[in-house]
């Protein structure tokens, strides 16, 4: 998905509603990353900043309003409640320690897409300038364009996603499985053919890679200073 409202994590224990979450909001234009526990949700805050969480509270193991408290000192993500029908007291709890709004179970999508955008029209930045340049290279994230050369090459959101995290970490290197985490992909193959993808955007020579570098064994490297 090239171009999208948001970037959402929806947190739930059953798989059929992170399903139709994910497919109802890929349909309204929503970049969609979903965790099955509050511990899988934890791993995936820290490597990625989401615009929104829809986080249910009742989940075997830490709840949705564990994941809060514990989090609460990390989390910059406006929160979006899912909660069993009449039950107060979850509410109440959930909108105290730091929640933004709640929704009961079953809801109309119609009614979670309308509260979304309420929150996001609150609280969604506009992002900051990111262009960086190296030698004849420059990458502008916010107009998804790498400049090499005179030659201009668009890149998707999940390119920049990857570039955005590599360039806030120059010289650190990412895993296949962070790098999956952080774009909701676990085939490592696919991750091989975007990695690749890159190279061709960035490298003057791609099959010698001068930035976008692999290490063998730990994962990916971009190396810009």
């Amino acid at each position: 998905m090239d171009n999208f409202i948001a970037h959402i994590l929806v947190v739930d224990d059953d798989e059929g509603i992170r399903s139709l979450v994910k497919k109802y909001l890929n349909e309204n234009e929503f970049l969609v990353t979903t965790a099955d526990s509050a511990e899988d949700a934890k791993e995936k805050i820290k490597i990625i900043m989401f615009d929104l969480i829809i986080l249910d509270i009742m989940m075997p193991g830490k709840s949705g309003l564990d994941f809060i408290e514990e989090n609460k000192n990390n989390l910059d993500s406006p929160i979006i409640l899912l909660t069993a029908k009449g039950n107060a007291n979850e509410r109440v709890e959930g909108l105290e320690i730091g929640a933004d709004d709640y929704l009961a179970k079953p809801f109309e999508p119609k009614e979670l897409i309308l509260r979304i955008k309420n929150i996001l029209s609150k609280t969604k930045k506009i992002d900051t300038k990111r262009v960086i340049e190296f030698e004849n290279v420059k990458i502008d994230l916010n107009k998804l364009l790498i400049f090499k050369d005179k030659k201009e090459f668009k890149i998707n959101y999940t390119e920049k996603l990857i570039l955005e995290k590599m360039i806030n970490s120059p010289g650190k290197t990412f895993s296949r499985e962070e790098i999956g985490k952080l774009i909701d992909l676990h085939k490592e193959r696919s991750i091989d053919v975007i990695i690749t993808r890159l190279r061709k955007k960035i490298e003057f020579d791609p099959k010698n890679p001068k930035f976008l570098q692999t290490i063998r064994g730990a994962g990916y490297v971009l190396w810009i200073e």
